[in-house]
């Protein structure tokens, strides 16, 4: 059960992540998901001891465990536009 609602959360995070760099009509539903788990991990791995919150994988759906998690599929998305076409947008 914990892994559906990681995937939809994810799945959720990715798709806002995607609007806001502005590459949502570049990705399909798919690599929504991929975008928001692993911007999730990665700012819950990196972010969240710093902050004193409890990472997503935990299991603790929060505000801000969200927002943290927003933040990190942010900053993936645009890390992959800054090696894909040299700019960030």
């Amino acid at each position: 059960m914990g892994l559906l609602i990681l995937l939809i959360v994810g799945g959720i995070i990715g798709w806002l992540a995607s609007l806001v760099m502005r590459t949502d009509a570049q990705q399909g539903i798919l690599l929504n998901v991929v975008v928001g788990i692993v911007g999730s991990l990665i700012a819950g791995f990196l972010v969240s001891p710093l902050l004193g919150v409890a990472p997503i994988t935990s299991g603790a759906i929060t505000v801000p465990t969200l927002l943290i998690s927003f933040v990190g599929a942010v900053i993936l998305l645009a890390i992959v536009n800054l090696v894909r076409r040299g700019a960030v947008r």
